[in-house]
């Protein structure tokens, strides 16, 4: 398995539509930069929220989500509470092919901020754009600024194929779009 280069996800992206809306250079100007890197690619959080807050005292339960655990907002900033927690979505829609596996990472901008972002790993043949968990670790509010880069995604190509891919498995976040909250099947 290797890890894949800019040149290769131009590629993928161009000729099987890996990437939807694609940018083939990373945009800086005064953003929080997006679009390809040397061996990844920066997405960007849409401007789409589901702010948790326990007004409802709810209580989080992945087996019985309650959908008033959380506030939908949209806008160009959204404000993460602190010590508290966003879902939001990717504006890109992925296709992953079925001998890749991706694994997401929060960018160093607002790591260094204490916002640490959390997505599972895209697995082979998984399709949708992509549910963004969004963690404030700090004591004060934090700002997420909407149609910006907010994680980058590394690619691993293997030299075979997977035995079973996540299409095969009917897998429950196939083809999500919008911010999907948990599922159990």
């Amino acid at each position: 398995m290797s890890i894949k280069s800019d040149k290769w996800i131009a590629t993928m992206s161009r000729e099987h539509d890996m990437i939807s809306p694609f940018t083939p250079t990373q945009v800086k100007s005064d953003k929080i930069s997006y679009g390809v890197s040397s061996y990844g690619y920066d997405i960007r959080v849409a401007d789409e929220y589901k702010i948790f807050t326990n007004v409802n005292n709810s209580i989080v339960d992945p087996k019985n989500f309650d959908a008033n655990s959380f506030i939908d907002f949209k806008g160009d900033i959204c404000i993460v509470p602190p010590n508290s927690f966003a879902l939001a979505r990717s504006v890109e829609y992925f296709k992953i092919p079925r001998n890749v596996l991706t694994i997401c990472v929060g960018k160093s901008t607002y790591a260094r901020c204490g916002i640490i972002v959390n997505v599972t790993p895209f697995e082979p043949e998984w399709e949708g754009h992509v549910t963004l968990e969004i963690s404030n670790t700090t004591p004060l509010p934090a700002k997420i600024y909407s149609n910006e880069g907010l994680c980058q995604v590394l690619f691993f190509e293997s030299d075979e194929e997977c035995l079973r891919s996540y299409k095969d498995k009917l897998g429950k976040y196939q083809g999500q779009t919008g911010i999907t909250i948990p599922k159990i099947d």
